[in-house]
């Protein structure tokens, strides 16, 4: 959820390079297309395009309402199709697992500004409209009940930003799910560390001389040479040395990662870290009415649990619960998040509850 958006491909993506081969049941892509979008700037876009992806078959009730949705939340660097990596997929969507993917209609969008949704690079560089979060999670409430028709959702997860955007699903449409997850993520404003790494990255790609206010032909170079720093942020010490154990080793990644950032298109590197600037969830959280259940590790500094920001916090939600993962030689601090082995678990209890509930 911040500037680790420039190292998260090499750390996750080549570690595993067939997350995405895997067909889940029912497995299919679309795009839906919103006309004269308006954002909360008040700039506008004549079509929105959000991709997204869906596995499982719909269930309904006797009234014809599909009951069996689950909508999953991706992270700044991401897009929908990062929950088919095999540290996700295969630990939560085989038969029998806390998101099984024969029981589920599972629903996997890319947010604005990512994967195959509009972004600036589609062609409008600097003129595209500077999205926020809010726009995000309106733009993905309008696929889920205007494109796919949808009245309720059974669960709402997320993980890095899409964790934050959980907690604005649960607070912004308080009736329309039965649970929530929030997963490395804290429901306060953005600030102190987590704003400070954030400014670092939007301040090297604004000051990169080739950047031109985002006017420019060629991708700018000069601010990738900052883009390691995420990674250092936000990944657990003892993998970091594991991975770097001489200084030959630390510059090899340290380059390895400076070259994973040149795919990354400038502008829509720094629209999707601008974009939480309106996030502040803390005087909103007494509206949340579903059951919700938030996960953070505890070596995640990012989401440092020294702050009990997230602890503090959602007890203005009745009935909440807040897990924190033990920090261990196998934990990967803020990417915790995306190896479900450790926190599957929870979400299985919480299925269970749920159905139990329902």
């Amino acid at each position: 959820m911040n500037i680790r958006a420039l190292a998260v491909a090499f750390l996750v993506f080549a570690a595993s390079p067939a997350y995405a081969q895997t067909q889940w049941p029912n497995q299919r892509e679309a795009d839906f297309l919103i006309k004269d979008f308006r954002f909360k700037s008040g700039e506008t876009l004549a079509q929105l395009k959000l991709h997204y992806t869906t596995l499982g078959t719909p269930r309904r009730n006797t009234a014809g309402d599909i009951t069996n949705v689950v909508i999953l939340l991706h992270g700044t660097s991401s897009t929908g199709e990062a929950w088919l990596m095999p540290s996700l997929a295969d630990e939560l969507f085989v038969p029998g697992a806390a998101l099984d993917a024969t029981r589920y209609f599972i629903v996997l969008p890319d947010g604005i500004g990512r994967g195959g949704s509009s972004k600036p690079s589609d062609g409008l560089k600097a003129k595209f409209p500077h999205y926020r979060y809010e726009d995000i999670v309106s733009a993905e409430h309008r696929l889920i009940t205007e494109g796919l028709g949808i009245k309720h959702l059974r669960l709402v997860m997320g993980s890095s930003m899409g964790g934050m955007h959980t907690w604005m699903w649960g607070y912004t449409y308080p009736d329309l799910m039965d649970g929530l997850i929030p997963i490395a993520s804290q429901p306060i404003e953005i600030s102190g560390l987590n704003w400070i790494q954030r400014r670092i990255a939007i301040q090297a790609i604004r000051e990169d001389p080739g950047w031109n206010n985002g006017n420019y032909e060629k991708n700018p170079t000069q601010w990738m040479v900052t883009a390691p720093y995420g990674f250092l942020q936000t990944e657990n010490v003892v993998q970091i040395q594991a991975m770097a154990p001489t200084r030959e080793a630390g510059d090899a990644l340290y380059f390895k990662q400076r070259e994973e950032a040149k795919k990354r298109d400038a502008n829509d590197t720094l629209w999707g870290i601008e974009a939480v600037m309106d996030y502040n969830p803390t005087p909103h959280l007494d509206k949340i009415k579903a059951k919700l259940m938030a996960i953070n590790s505890a070596d995640d500094e990012t989401n440092a649990a020294r702050l009990a920001s997230t602890a503090r916090e959602i007890g203005h939600i009745p009935g909440a619960k807040f897990v924190l993962i033990p920090a261990s030689d196998e934990t990967h601090g803020h990417f915790t998040h995306l190896r479900a082995k450790f926190w599957k678990s929870y979400v299985s209890a919480f299925m269970q509850e749920l159905d139990a509930g329902h």
